[in-house]
């Protein structure tokens, strides 16, 4: 098992309550740890900044940059489809799928839209409310499962976005976690790598690898785009409290779409591969889900991650305005709530109209969640995501 963890900020503004945890950031073998903006511990040295030499002030410099959340945006398909539309093509009904997941309605690709042409609507949407234009992007981190080039898509909606300055972009591939690692990955380029403009897309298509006569899992998926803005800030605006990040290849038989060679009949593949000898074409199988599996190891996974991430921040669950999380089943979602006491009115949900949208559904709940004024600047939120992998993942942060 694979894990990471981390608190970004040496001295955190007043969110509603007050607190000032200090800063731990692994760096290059070194621990850095920082009291106020000004000073800097390294390697159990404490030194005036003006007494630095320039890598060391250079390193005082960036632990002292915060990052802040600034902009959002979401893009969904066109074509609706309805628990009583899938009734048509499966055994089940509008209230077996409703009592089972809390899943309504979702949004399906249809033949003229693509992942790309969504990622980029909610990226320029985004762009839009930060007011930054796409010429002062840094780097595009396009968080998904799915893209439409096997060598990513991220670069794609770059082109899209009209960046002149060809900024770095570049895919993050972890299923419905990948959103809340996009997150952390800006943060790291921009506290690292002086980066000034992040854009976080989550987009996904998981329709493409639903088996339609699975009833048991064709109702759970949806297809969605969101994206978030991270802007570098002065440390006393940070954004990015703590985070909380674990993987376990154990459990990946729970939860699966691996790749399989093609039947072919005749010797010559149409990949140019020699029967028996070559490997044959080859594409990726439905998804294959244990939803018991998925479901124990959501409920007793996800509120520890969050509750770690909470006690590196300095917080606890009443500290918080809303809880976001990955919008898988509606039980899950509730059940994380009831283990960290949180109100059912503080937790962000639209899982009802786009069901299990993997890395998209964190962002596109965001961004519906700020755009309705529900989520006001200054909010701090507990935002999770877990799936397969199995990856999950915490973050602590505040909007605007």
């Amino acid at each position: 098992m694979a894990n990471a963890s981390g608190l970004f900020n040496p001295t955190v503004p007043s969110v509603k309550r007050g607190y000032s945890p200090s800063i731990a950031i692994y760096r290059s073998g070194s621990w850095f740890s920082a009291v106020g903006s000004r000073r800097i511990v390294c390697s159990s040295t404490t030194q005036d900044a003006e007494k630095l030499s320039p890598s060391e002030s250079r390193v005082s410099r960036l632990v002292s940059r915060g990052c802040k959340l600034v902009g959002c945006g979401s893009a969904v398909p066109s074509l609706h489809i309805s628990n009583d539309d899938l009734s048509k093509i499966v055994d089940t009904n509008d209230e077996w799928i409703s009592v089972r997941t809390g899943i309504r309605n979702r949004r399906i690709l249809s033949r003229n839209e693509s992942l790309t042409s969504l990622g980029t609507e909610a990226a320029k949407k985004a762009l839009e409310m930060a007011k930054v234009d796409p010429d002062d992007v840094d780097l595009v981190l396009l968080c998904t499962s799915t893209p439409e080039d096997l060598f990513g898509g991220a670069p794609q909606i770059q082109k899209a976005l009209g960046c002149k300055s060809n900024p770095l972009a570049y895919d993050i591939t972890a299923a419905c976690s990948g959103f809340v690692l996009g997150l952390v990955s800006a943060a790291c380029h921009i506290r690292g790598g002086g980066f000034q403009n992040v854009l976080v897309i989550g987009a996904d298509a998981l329709s493409r690898y639903v088996d339609w006569t699975d009833r048991g899992s064709c109702i759970l998926f949806g297809d969605a785009a969101g994206a978030v803005l991270v802007q570098a800030c002065d440390i006393e605006e940070d954004g990015l409290f703590s985070f909380d990040l674990h993987s376990d290849g154990e459990g990946q038989r729970h939860l699966q779409a691996n790749l399989k060679e093609n039947k072919k009949d005749h010797e010559l593949d149409t990949n140019g591969s020699l029967h028996g000898l070559l490997p044959k074409g080859s594409s990726y199988s439905c998804i294959e889900m244990n939803g018991k599996e998925v479901f124990r190891f959501a409920v007793r996974m996800v509120p520890q991650s969050i509750e770690l991430a909470l006690k590196k921040a300095g917080l606890t669950g009443s500290n918080i305005d809303w809880l976001l999380l990955h919008q898988a089943n509606q039980r899950i979602i509730d059940a994380v709530a009831t283990r960290l006491e949180v109100p059912s009115e503080r937790v962000i949900s639209n899982l009802a109209n786009y069901g299990n949208t993997s890395a998209a559904s964190i962002p596109l709940a965001l961004d519906e969640a700020v755009r309705s004024g529900k989520v006001q600047t200054g909010h701090t939120i507990a935002a999770a995501g877990f799936g397969a992998g199995l990856t999950w993942g915490s973050a602590i942060i505040r909007w605007g």
